[in-house]
């Protein structure tokens, strides 16, 4: 694979929100068009992504109304928040259809709707924060918690002391909750206190129930462009795609020029960053971030000798925006990051590395002996039992003198009366301008020492 063919390939990766979805703009022919979205997973960046599309789909077909098919035990709270603030700044009514679960940011995300119908059977409430372990958030989260459902039960004209009870169980409301338990409603329990208009069996029958008749129906879907990036927001696939950086990376120094390496280590950064990036996680700086402990690591490696100050903040800059990168966090403001979240941020990020490590470790050699390595990389030692020669000419120059012409870290380029030959030490590090001495041979490559004395 050429550079060129890869750069192309990031390209197209980049272009993919324009094929995102794959419904298009319908000719209603004057009948009234009714979006249907799904809400039927736990509420994350992908939902939050999934949401924002099909709301500017909604708007692109200049949908009447948008029907929100929800199932969902919730989710991320700040993600739960954002799709609120979406859903209230949508100019068209939009109505959910609560066919089974609404827990949680779900209750908060139904209570953000015009209208809430519920199927026989269904439940809505219980929105009490909670952290990776099912324990209740402290109190911080809570108040928030209670603050957003309150003013969102206003907002739509529902009893905001109900929205509350919700998620605090030392709210006490007569004749509904006691002190103790969170209020989590059936149907006919919703219809009663005002959360739920209606007992429904199906959309078809909210749209009957408000008159809606001869209706385009447009059901949103994601393209399959917007799949692959759901796809890739995956903490799992991102520790994968790190452990493709890192191994990318490491097999083209050791075979330089395959190029092959390279290229599978940049689309995996690509894919990495473009999902992060296009769902509002990855911020320019985190990208900023990343790309200079990239280069601090390079500059410790081939420029800098020995292993130091740049090599430590390299990895700090590296693995903390790779964390960050996956995380809704303000400048490193985590007031409202799940633990959780943290957590399996933290783990795809040491696990890709830990990965990594382990197949520079272990897989290199095999990597070494498979047939496709040895078809782009000499492997064989050319020995001179098996016929092959050393120049003559550089067996003479065992015992000669001469100077660093470049750098030797440990290769490089020396001058020996004049000429420039390519050279290697046993591992030290030799200055630009340092006197060398020639003590072996390798093919026409040099095998030199310093005369400098330490």
């Amino acid at each position: 694979m050429k550079i060129k063919d890869v750069f192309v390939f990031v390209g197209m990766i980049f272009a993919l929100p324009m094929l995102a979805q794959e419904s298009t703009n319908k000719v209603s022919d004057g009948k009234p068009v009714v979006m249907v979205m799904d809400i039927k997973a736990e509420i994350d960046p992908r939902m939050l992504r999934y949401v924002k599309l099909a709301l500017e789909h909604a708007a692109k077909i200049k949908a009447d109304y948008v029907v929100i098919d929800m199932d969902t035990y919730g989710g991320v709270l700040t993600d739960a928040k954002e799709i609120v603030d979406q859903i209230m700044n949508f100019k068209k009514p939009i109505w959910v259809f609560v066919n089974s679960d609404a827990a949680s940011a779900g209750a908060l995300i139904s209570i953000a709707c015009d209208s809430i119908y519920m199927a026989p059977g269904a439940s809505i409430g219980a929105a009490t924060v909670v952290e990776g372990d099912g324990k209740a958030a402290p109190d911080k989260y809570q108040s928030y918690m209670r603050s957003i459902m309150r003013s969102t039960a206003e907002e739509n004209h529902r009893d905001p002391r109900i929205a509350e009870g919700m998620v605090d169980e030392r709210v006490v409301i007569d004749s509904i909750k006691q002190a103790g338990k969170v209020i989590t409603f059936t149907t006919n329990e919703a219809i009663e206190h005002g959360y739920c208009e209606a007992k429904v069996n199906s959309i078809e029958e909210i749209l009957k129930r408000n008159n809606i008749e001869s209706y385009t129906l447009d059901h949103f879907t994601l393209g399959a462009a917007e799949k692959i990036i759901a796809f890739f927001l995956n903490p799992f696939i991102s520790g994968i795609l790190i452990l493709c950086i890192l191994g990318g990376i490491y097999f083209e120094f050791q075979a330089p020029g395959t190029m092959f390496p390279i290229a599978a280590a940049l689309v995996a950064l690509a894919l990495y960053l473009v999902p992060y990036y296009l769902n509002g996680l990855a911020q320019y700086w985190e990208i900023i971030a990343l790309l200079a402990g990239i280069i601090l690591l390079a500059a410790e490696i081939f420029v800098i000798p020995g292993f130091g100050v740049a090599g430590i903040l390299g990895i700090t800059l590296t693995a903390g925006s790779l964390v960050l990168i996956m995380l809704n966090n303000d400048f490193f403001n985590f007031e409202f990051v799940p633990f959780g979240d943290l957590v399996k941020a933290t783990f795809a990020v040491v696990g890709g590395i830990s990965g990594g490590v382990l197949l520079l470790f272990f897989g290199g050699a095999k990597l070494t002996q498979t047939k496709a390595f040895k078809k782009i990389a000499l492997t064989e030692t050319q020995e001179s039992a098996r016929g092959y020669s050393v120049n003559a000419a550089s067996k003479e120059m065992i015992g000669k003198t001469g100077i660093a012409h470049t750098v030797l870290r440990p290769s490089g380029k020396v001058i020996i009366e004049d000429q420039v030959y390519d050279a290697f030490t046993r591992g030290e590090y030799v200055h630009q301008g340092d006197g060398i001495e020639v003590i072996g041979t390798e093919g026409v490559t040099l095998k030199v020492k310093s005369t400098v004395s330490s």
